[in-house]
């Protein structure tokens, strides 16, 4: 715990473990609402490390993609309200790659939303996540939980 009292930690791991000329920082943060924020900072100074020129449009798409991803998290993994949300950041050359993790229950993956006048209130993220990246990939973590990976290309 730092001297907030936050259990929320950043580790930093250098080339050679997300890949050639690779970088991955891993952040965890309680499953709660008001640390989501955190994970947007850290994406916004990562999209910035060597030189990466990621637009503004592109940039926001990204925090909201992972907003979307981190919401699912705090809402559906943990029943009792009590856990945390594993993010990692890869920042390749021609690719930025956001996984969110957590050793929660999960939820069904919904299948496309039906076209509708009045769309339901809550539902639309994983099809948020998929309009604004490149690549998604949900599964289960090698823990249990949820895995949901998305990757956009920066080139």
């Amino acid at each position: 715990m730092d001297e907030r009292g936050s259990d929320s930690k950043i580790r930093q791991n250098h080339p050679g473990l997300s890949g050639a000329n690779g970088h991955a920082i891993r952040l965890t943060i309680p499953a709660k609402p008001e640390y989501i924020a955190l994970g947007r900072l850290a994406l916004t100074g990562i999209a910035g490390l060597n030189g990466h020129a990621i637009s503004p449009e592109v940039l926001g798409d990204l925090k909201l993609a992972l907003t979307e991803a981190c919401t699912n998290s705090v809402r559906h993994a943990y029943a009792d309200g009590e856990g945390v949300v594993e993010i990692v950041y890869e920042l390749h050359e021609d690719r930025l790659v956001v996984e969110v993790r957590d050793r929660g229950e999960g939820f069904d993956t919904p299948a496309a939303p039906a076209a509708r006048d009045d769309p339901p209130e809550g539902g639309l993220g994983i099809a948020i996540i998929r309009a604004l990246s490149d690549e998604l990939d949900l599964g289960e973590g090698s823990d249990g939980g949820l895995r949901l990976r998305f990757v956009k290309r920066l080139a």
